[in-house]
């Protein structure tokens, strides 16, 4: 049975900011992963690596996303 998208949420943390990320709100934009790609890889799994930049640039490009 297929996982209902509208309910599922995924959070990552680096113990300082934690990334919430919701797959059905989610347009695709592609602006974290062009903008931050060592946080925001979606070839990996998690795709997510809340750990691969300081907690300022991470705030700042989820202030990018226009979802």
């Amino acid at each position: 049975m297929a996982a209902d998208l509208s309910r599922v949420t995924k959070k990552y943390t680096n113990g300082e900011v934690t990334v919430v990320w919701k797959p059905a709100r989610c347009i695709h934009s592609t602006k974290c992963f062009n903008g931050l790609p060592q946080v925001f890889d979606p070839t990996k799994r998690p795709w997510i690596n809340a750990e691969g930049s300081d907690t300022g640039h991470i705030i700042s490009q989820v202030k990018e996303c226009p979802s």
